[in-house]
């Protein structure tokens, strides 16, 4: 029988070290700090996705963009589509937009002899773990349901220069001014609306090694040696900060194809994407609780957030709710709402030199 959970007035407990309200404040507050991809801007909270009233799902309704047929006036009696000299009013049609709340929580239980042992201070470790914690597992979360995303509802913005078979990869399979260019293109005119490139670490170091000795148009051969190519988009000398009209965010979490076949190597995403593109609802704040045991002479604290990431222009499809991982990430739960090239973000497949995930 599991001991029960008592509170008391006297003695000092992790209950009134940590104040659940100060905590989560500061928590929340610490994610946003320290995730580099919810302080590019891309990611943007969004009060009217909130469902604090309840329901397993934030629906948000739209109106499709206009696009009228034109009538002909000829000074006839029978002009225009009525075929009785007036104008035939056209409707605009809606749809509904749909988020799928998650709802996520941990715990953990600190025995008072590991308490002792350790010598300190808990408040300090829980907040600098938690904050760290929970920023990984949302933004695993999210590039899940990128990856889900593009698979389908948004195919037509993927530009895929990886390497698909064995062999040596060159400049044309790497991420260059040139690949974020023809990214651009996928939007048309509304190309140079994107501002951020998220990448993998293995991209990064790519494009800040090259920088630091030439422009983003050289090419890095396979044997290490920089070859001129001449070009004007620059890279920073000391750091990747902007890259072809992009700010760059390096994020490590950023989905990964690892090989499957011998010869062939890994796979690195990339997202282009305008700032705000990606929204964040919220049916409960984070919150955060403790409590004592006294009978197992444990401090327990336990975790627990129901939030929804949404792209504007996608619903999620699925007949079921609350979703996992692995249902964010299945191409199929997701459909588009309307043109998708009013969604201002692509997916980028690339390779890099910088990679050792080569298939024996």
């Amino acid at each position: 029988m599991a001991a029960p959970f008592q509170n008391y007035s006297g003695g000092v407990l992790l209950a009134d070290i940590v104040k659940r309200n100060n905590l989560s404040t500061y928590v929340a507050e610490a994610i946003k700090e320290r995730s580099q991809f919810i302080k590019s801007g891309a990611v943007v909270r969004n009060a009217l996705l909130d469902a604090r009233e309840g329901g397993t799902r934030i629906q948000v309704p739209e109106f499709n963009p206009v696009s009228p047929t034109e009538e002909i006036f000829d000074g006839t009696a029978t002009w225009g589509t009525s075929g009785a000299g007036y104008l035939t009013p056209q409707k605009i049609g809606t749809g509904t937009q749909i988020a799928s709340i998650v709802h996520r929580g941990f715990a953990y239980a600190v025995d008072d002899v590991a308490v002792l042992a350790a010598g300190e201070d808990p408040m300090l470790h829980i907040r600098n773990q938690l904050a760290d914690a929970i920023n990984k597992l949302n933004t695993a979360r999210l590039f899940e349901q990128l990856t889900g995303l593009f698979h389908t509802a948004l195919n037509g913005h993927r530009l895929e220069k990886q390497l698909g078979g064995s062999g040596s990869t060159g400049e044309a399979n790497y991420l260059t001014a040139a690949t974020v260019a023809e990214a651009r293109s996928k939007l048309g005119e509304r190309g140079e609306e994107m501002d951020l490139l998220i990448v993998h670490p293995s991209v990064a170091y790519y494009l800040y090694q090259v920088g630091l000795l030439t422009f983003s148009t050289s090419a890095l051969a396979a044997s290490g040696a920089v070859t001129w190519g001449g070009g004007g988009v620059g890279v920073g000398a000391r750091e990747v900060g902007e890259f072809a009209g992009c700010r760059v965010i390096v994020d490590s979490q950023v989905n990964i194809n690892d090989p499957t076949s011998t010869g062939n190597r890994q796979e690195f995403r990339c997202y282009m994407m305008k700032s705000g593109t990606i929204l964040e609802g919220v049916q409960q704040d984070l919150r955060i609780e403790a409590d004592r045991n006294v009978l197992s002479k444990q401090d327990v604290l336990s975790v627990d957030y129901h939030s929804a990431y949404h792209v504007m222009g996608t619903k999620w499809s699925s007949a079921s709710d609350n979703p996992t991982n692995a249902n964010l990430r299945t191409g199929s739960n997701w459909a588009a709402t309307y043109d998708i090239d009013l969604i201002p973000m692509v997916e980028i497949f690339v390779n890099t030199p910088l990679d050792n995930g080569l298939k024996s």
